[in-house]
């Protein structure tokens, strides 16, 4: 059974049938080819499917596509504006706060909802904030100091 839907994705609508239990994660990556967005675990673990859906940060892994219907979903493709990379993506580079890169999207979007919520993040924030990303090169501190860059360039507008 197929059921339609209507998401808009960084910025774009989308529209499309798709079966009930198709997840997130693949509609984004399959359908629409937008592969930043990353399967990791399929079970929520790692965080490497993070995406924004209606400003919020969530794993797209957990998310049916048809839960998505009407939301507004950003991916990491849809973080640049004007061709412009967004201050936290600029900081991961400038820091150094990624090494192989799959889990560079879900973290640097898990950032952008802590920034949005709290501009001014402390360490302890950011570690936390974090959490529910894994990552197995990095070993934290850059993508800290990354956050911490990220949303001081965000502050300074």
């Amino acid at each position: 059974m197929r059921y339609p839907v209507s998401i808009t994705v960084n910025g774009v609508r989308r529209r499309g049938d798709v079966e009930a239990r198709l997840l997130l994660v693949h509609y984004i990556r399959e359908s629409l080819g937008l592969t930043g967005t990353n399967v990791g675990c399929d079970t929520s673990q790692c965080g490497a499917c993070t995406v924004l859906m209606n400003e919020k940060a969530v794993k797209s892994c957990t998310v049916l596509t048809v839960q998505a219907d009407g939301a507004k979903v950003t991916t990491i493709e849809g973080l640049a504006t004007n061709g412009k990379l967004h201050p936290l993506q600029e900081a991961f580079r400038e820091k150094h706060g990624l090494q192989c890169g799959f889990c560079t999207p879900g973290m640097v979007l898990t950032a952008a909802n802590l920034i949005e919520q709290n501009p001014k993040p402390s360490e302890s924030d950011i570690r936390h904030g974090i959490e529910g990303n894994l990552c197995r090169c990095t070993g934290y501190q850059n993508i800290v100091a990354a956050v911490r860059e990220g949303a001081a360039k965000v502050a300074r507008g």
